[in-house]
Order: structure tokens, then sequence, then C-alpha cells
């Protein structure tokens, strides 16, 4: 069988670069590095100083977001710099991910956008994750000061439950940004209340509430209500999942009531 060269673009973010690929166990793996700081102030000392760059001796494995429905991961080795004046060494920060995790940014902001409508113990199937870093990854968007860039045009949102442990019967608001094809995730606020509505519509200026034309809510009574106070030119729309849900739920009681009658 003849083999041939295959060009894929994959998308980086600024700074990062692509220096090797291969396949490894039904997963794509890319060998990156990225840009380092030209100067560095020392966590122990305060000393500012030319970066003294040496390389652990290890590679590690970070998830990515997934390629032609597979895992990816980046592997690199963490760049050290060592002070010159304590001789403090400290592990120079990624630009890709946060400190202590072994996934991206962006993977992390996946997750966070496949749990709209759905439960951590889905998502941690789908992704192949444990459940404990699914709710490892909601905790800390739960706790992040996530802000809005006050120029940006939003003209339609969602508001979704997340059960974050049925069994003791946790929840936290999801509200995301529905104006353009790609759902994005904009705020997200522990609690299924009025509190924790408001807590995300606060993330808006009042000047982004007044853009606002349309918001998709479940059937309860707490996010239209919030809605029609806080979002004055916005009109409600039910989503389709939770209407098919309530029809199928009443279809369920009367075949159960006319079958016992029979």
């Amino acid at each position: 069988m003849n083999s041939m060269p295959v060009e894929v673009q994959v998308d980086v973010p600024e700074g990062v670069a692509i220096r090797g690929y291969e396949r490894h166990q039904g997963a794509h793996v890319f060998e990156v590095d990225f840009e380092l700081p030209e100067r560095y102030s020392c966590s122990k000392c305060g000393c500012v100083s030319e970066a003294q760059i040496r390389y652990k001796n290890e590679v590690l494995a970070i998830r990515d977001l997934d390629l032609f429905g597979q895992p990816s991961f980046w592997v690199y080795q963490p760049p050290m710099h060592q002070c010159p004046r304590c001789r403090q060494r400290t592990q120079v920060a990624t630009p890709f991910k946060r400190p202590h995790v072994t996934y991206t940014y962006r993977f992390e902001q996946y997750v966070l956008e496949q749990l709209v409508g759905t439960s951590v113990e889905d998502v941690a199937r789908r992704v192949s994750l444990s459940a404990e870093t699914v709710e490892y990854i909601l905790e800390h968007q739960l706790l992040a000061e996530r802000q809005i860039p006050p120029e940006r045009e939003i003209t339609s949102l969602g508001f979704d439950e997340l059960s974050l442990k049925k069994r003791h019967k946790l929840y936290a608001t999801i509200m995301t940004d529905l104006s353009d094809e790609h759902p994005r995730v904009l705020a997200v606020a522990r609690g299924r209340d009025r509190q924790a509505t408001e807590a995300c519509l606060a993330k808006l200026s009042p000047q982004q509430r007044q853009q606002v034309r349309s918001h998709r809510t479940d059937m309860s009574a707490v996010y239209p209500q919030v809605c029609s106070e806080l979002l004055p030119n916005s009109q409600l729309v039910l989503d389709r999942f939770h209407v098919a849900q309530q029809l199928g739920r009443i279809v369920d009681r009367v075949r159960k009531k006319h079958g016992s009658i029979s």
C-alpha cells in the first residue's frame, strides 16, 4: 500500500510553536515549545535578572482539544530559571495552561462548554476524564473572576442549570453567549436561584444588557423572571430540549395512569 504525507493545520496560541508530531496509542502527540521571557524575577529573593534557563530532565504531557475525534496532547520539557543571587530554581510559567494542571486553557473551556445541559458524569465519560477532574475544572471556574470585555456585542444569552453532584443536590448556573454559531461560556455561579442568575448577569455592562435581544432558558420560573427585569429588550425563548423533556414526563404519567386503570 502506498503512503503519502498529509498536511493538517493546527491552531495554536500566539507564542507557541509545534516542533514535532507522532501518533501514540490512538492519540495525537505534538512536541511544542514557547517563547521564554528575556528577564525573570526570582520568587524567593526578588532579584530581577536575565533569564537563566535550564530544562528539567522530564517531559510533560498536556491534554489539548481533540483532533479528528481523538485525544490530542502537547509534550514539552519544563524550562527552569535559576536565580544568580540565591540559586533558587523556579519553573517558568507556560502561556497555554494554569499551574499544576495537565490540560490547556482551551481544553478547560471546552470541558466547561460541554457541561451545558448535562452532568459532570456524562462529560467525564465523553472526554475520557475522571469525574473528579471535571469537578475540579468547574470549581476553578466558580472561584475565578471571569471578565467579559465591555466592547463585546452580545445579542443572545442562554441560561442552564448544571448538576454538580446529584447525590448531594448541588447545582450551578451557566450563562452562555448564543450570538454566534459556537456558544461561549460567559459566567458560572454556584446555585440555580435568583442570586446565581443575578451574579451571572452582573458580569455584563448596562450597555451589553440593553443589547441582548433574546434569552434561552429552561421552564423554571427563576431564570425568566430575573431576565425580564435585567434584560429589558430581550425576549424569552424556551429551550426545546426542556420542552420535549417536560412533554415526555406528561406522556409517561398519562401512560402509567391508564395502565393502572386497565
